[in-house]
């Protein structure tokens, strides 16, 4: 799996909002520039690679335009040679909505690597980013992708038979890390408030929610005292940047968006949402407000499977950035194995 590791500048800088050069902007160092005239910039700090997949994990990937009016991509990947149709995971990226591409270097060798020792296939989707394109786009995409696979399971479009004649229909799942899992949990949301038959001929199993960026106004006891490890993903302020930058112009943290306790958690007893796997990490800011999620989702009579992975932080299947971040990975890609066959 590709390896990478943050320059530890990130840590003390992230997320501030300063004067320079007579311009006010938003600055997550290494990572985005916001000018108040509207620009945007986004240091090539992560390399985007092609869909090159090294062959012993026997794994074919390729990338598949979704709509080109919106520039919705995404990569697909598919275990070469299954012993019998396998379980579609549409998957969405981390990075605060704001950066990160189905393309990173790190997103492509976990998935890849999760594709070859799950199997199953995935769909990774490069949807738009904020702050251009702030929230709903991201789930509009979310929701697209899927529709988007509905259509291929109904049309049977022969350039898509090379990984279509793999799929079990009737074993889909939505997950994402980060800004990712909160896509999957949203798009899951819409799903559920829809016609029952929505999805036919797919069916929705389960979501696999890894370290979902949630906030609110109110911090918790990890977003103040968390034990950072060094590079980490994710600071207070820089979490407090990227929900400035994504949110509707206006919008506090305690939008149902960001925070979707914020009302109380009676009205996730309505939701209709499948069973979840959350994974959480030990030392990340978001640990609290993840295990509060997951109780308030028990609470609501929903099938939740949490599991916490000690001694790593924030995106550490991702980053690579600790000794423990590949033994933790491959537990998470064990149990994500296991949630899926179920």
């Amino acid at each position: 799996m590709a390896a990478l590791s943050l320059d530890q500048r990130l840590s003390p800088q992230m997320g501030k909002k300063f004067h320079q050069n007579g311009v006010n902007i938003e600055k997550i160092e290494g990572l985005i520039k916001v000018y108040n005239d509207g620009r945007v910039e986004r240091p090539a700090t992560v390399p985007n690679v092609p869909c090159t997949v090294a062959s012993e994990l026997g794994v074919t990937a390729k990338d598949v335009v979704l709509d080109k009016f919106s520039n919705l991509w995404a990569r697909l990947y598919a275990p070469s040679c299954p012993a019998a149709k396998l379980p579609l995971i549409i998957y969405f990226h981390g990075g605060g909505f704001c950066v990160g591409s189905a393309a990173w270097s790190c997103y492509h060798g976990f998935l890849a690597e999760l594709a070859s020792k799950s199997g199953c296939l995935i769909m990774s989707v490069s949807y738009r980013l904020a702050p251009e394109n702030r929230l709903p786009a991201a789930y509009d995409d979310g929701f697209n992708a899927v529709m988007w696979v509905k259509t291929q399971a109904m049309s049977g479009a022969s350039e898509h038979k090379w990984w279509l004649s793999k799929l079990n229909i009737s074993s889909l799942f939505l997950a994402g890390d980060s800004a990712g899992a909160n896509i999957a949990y949203n798009v899951a949301v819409r799903i559920g408030s829809s016609n029952a038959t929505l999805l036919k001929p797919l069916s929705l199993k389960g979501m696999i929610l890894i370290q979902p960026f949630f906030g609110g106004e109110s911090r918790t006891g990890s977003e103040n005292h968390a034990a950072q490890p060094p590079n980490s993903a994710l600071t207070l302020s820089c979490s407090d940047t990227y929900w400035r930058l994504s949110l509707p112009l206006g919008a506090n943290r305690d939008h149902s968006w960001c925070n979707p306790l914020a009302n109380g958690s009676t009205k996730l007893r309505g939701l209709q949402l499948p069973p979840v796997m959350v994974c959480v990490s030990e030392m990340d800011i978001l640990k609290d407000r993840n295990v509060q999620f997951c109780t308030a989702l028990v609470n609501a009579g929903k099938r939740v499977e949490t599991i916490v992975y000690k001694g790593v932080g924030h995106a550490f299947q991702v980053l690579q950035n600790s000794h423990l971040s590949q033994p933790r990975t491959k537990e998470m890609i064990s149990h994500i194995r296991d949630f899926i066959r179920q």
